[in-house]
């Protein structure tokens, strides 16, 4: 039986690399099974050009993503806010669980760089559904 997981929202300054990445990494590992948000204390025009081919390198298309500022809104409908060097400018509502990654950021890094980024950030997401209790073996769908 599957646990009804928390929204979880990820923050980083520019939403251009690690948020975005994040977001796209959970998605795809809990098959739509939790809802994700990602978001930026002072986003970018667009995510980084390098991201986003480290990401088709697994499958995962962000070319279209948009960066986007954080909400207050956002910040409401998560349960878990997942930071990621923002610091002070990431907002703080008592009662979330506020969980904050050591990540490098991708911007202006080589591929093999972001490659790397990349890799950490999925161990983490891994981490992260384990603790959320996303049972990923069960089968999406009806019983009729």
């Amino acid at each position: 039986m599957s646990v009804d997981a928390p929204p979880v929202l990820f923050v980083c300054v520019q939403n251009a690399g690690r948020s975005q990445m994040a977001a796209a990494l959970l998605a795809l590992m809990t098959r739509g099974r939790v809802d994700v948000l990602s978001a930026g204390s002072r986003p970018a025009e667009q995510v980084h050009p390098v991201v986003v081919e480290a990401m088709r390198e697994v499958g995962i298309d962000l070319s279209r993503a948009k960066p986007r500022p954080i909400a207050d809104s956002d910040v409401r409908e998560a349960d878990v806010v997942v930071t990621m060097g923002c610091g002070d400018e990431c907002p703080y509502y008592p009662g979330k669980r506020y969980v904050d990654w050591d990540v490098a950021d991708p911007a202006g890094q080589p591929i093999e760089a972001v490659r790397a980024i990349r890799d950490d950030i999925a161990g983490r997401v891994r981490t992260l559904i384990d603790e959320l209790g996303v049972d990923l073996d069960e089968e999406d769908g009806d019983d009729d």
